[in-house]
């Protein structure tokens, strides 16, 4: 389902800051942190639909996903994290991409889709499930947001606990670098979990609660479920990008951490 926290042309020294968790199926095949399609593309691999939740270029374009809680589904859909990739292969501005898939965004499940841009600085956000399963696009606004399994800066609890912490650990640092995997460590990993009368009800609290947690690790009817990998990525105003993965492999939890610079075009 995934989590993420972010921080858009807010801080003195960051115009991004994201925080991101993917929750997944264990025996889901994914691939860690990399470059690939050609070193063109830095990110994670869904070894099944071969898309990503979250990459970014050499060339300043990000893009990050999560999913829509919602009782119904779409049987064979297409895969999700095909969009972030083809907006990464694209040369589409993020409104461009979003207007290019407003055609076929319903043969998706619910989506909820981050696009930026940083040699621009535009970053919008795009929702398949808005009335009547209409697409809506919209510019991102300054400022920290937080995006769930519901539209974007839906106020959950475990959304609103997040964006609480992330706020808190960026102002005791104020202009200076906070320290990332510090703050991937003591703000991915809560366990906290909502009380019953406090969760969504879009499924049955049996369900829900094991999920209402910014960490996951469930027993699903489908298999053993949670966090796979919990990820920053950090963009400096000198073009600076700092790509951090810490993620499950093999029941052994790894690291591995990309730093390079935009190019300018």
């Amino acid at each position: 389902m995934c989590i993420a926290v972010f921080m858009w042309q807010a801080h003195p020294k960051y115009p991004f800051l994201l925080l991101h968790n993917r929750d997944e199926y264990y025996s889901r095949a994914t691939e860690a942190l990399a470059w690939w399609e050609g070193e063109s593309v830095l990110g994670g691999k869904d070894g099944v639909g071969g898309g990503t939740w979250l990459g970014c270029t050499r060339e300043g374009r990000i893009a990050f996903l999560t999913n829509f809680r919602e009782l119904d589904t779409i049987r064979h859909a297409k895969t999700r994290g095909d969009l972030p990739l083809r907006f990464l292969q694209s040369n589409k501005s993020p409104q461009e991409f979003a207007e290019e898939i407003e055609e076929e965004a319903q043969q998706y499940n619910g989506f909820n889709l981050v696009l930026a841009d940083m040699c621009s600085s535009t970053m919008v956000y795009v929702f398949n499930r808005l009335k009547q399963f209409h697409l809506s696009v919209a510019k991102v606004t300054p400022g920290i947001h937080v995006l769930t399994n519901a539209a974007l800066d839906s106020p959950w609890p475990k959304a609103e606990r997040l964006r609480h912490n992330f706020k808190e650990f960026i102002d005791e640092y104020g202009e200076s670098d906070p320290p990332i995997k510090e703050m991937v460590e003591k703000l991915m990993t809560n366990t906290v979990k909502d009380e019953e009368c406090m969760l969504p009800g879009i499924h049955s609290p049996e369900r829900e609660y094991p999920l209402s947690s910014i960490f996951v690790e469930a027993q699903l009817p489908a298999g053993h479920y949670g966090t796979r990998s919990s990820s920053a990525l950090f963009v400096k105003s000198n073009k600076e990008v700092t790509f951090y993965e810490k993620y499950l492999d093999q029941s052994q939890w790894k690291e591995k951490m990309v730093t390079y610079k935009i190019s300018e075009r």
